[in-house]
């Protein structure tokens, strides 16, 4: 079983080193208070701060932190958006055969069985006047 990392309390304090991080992919006006600071593992810590953008109700911006042994500058190692609990997210996908109902699948069959024998009959026209353009050339 593996154990918890210990939060490294240098990491965790740099809150404006996290902040600042974020601000290279988002406005300031969308980072919103810091939630909190996670041990990921020895010396990285991910910071959560509350997204206020449009659209992504529940959503954290993140940046995650790393520092050397014995160092005490933190380097940023990543930064993002993920959903916090309760966020709203997109639905599982479903596969287009599994969405739609019995009426629209025979619905579409028949609208493909129409474009395939239009298709095949612009073939065949297509193809006997090119035919006859061979023949005639033939004589």
């Amino acid at each position: 079983m593996a154990r918890t990392p210990k939060l490294d309390a240098a990491l965790a304090a740099d809150v404006d080193r996290a902040r600042a991080a974020l601000l290279d992919i988002a406005p300031e006006e969308q980072i919103g208070e810091h939630v909190g600071a996670f041990a990921d593992a020895e010396r990285l810590v991910t910071h959560r701060f509350r997204a206020q953008l449009d659209g992504y109700a529940g959503w954290e911006w993140y940046a995650t932190l790393a520092r050397v042994p014995r160092g005490k500058a933190a380097t940023v190692c990543e930064v993002g958006i993920l959903p916090g609990t309760g966020a709203l997210l997109a639905p599982e996908w479903v596969p287009w055969s599994e969405r739609v109902n019995a009426e629209e699948l025979a619905e579409q069959r028949l609208l493909e069985a129409a474009e395939a024998a239009t298709a095949a009959e612009a073939v065949q026209a297509g193809g006997d006047s090119a035919g006859e353009a061979r023949d005639a050339t033939a004589r």
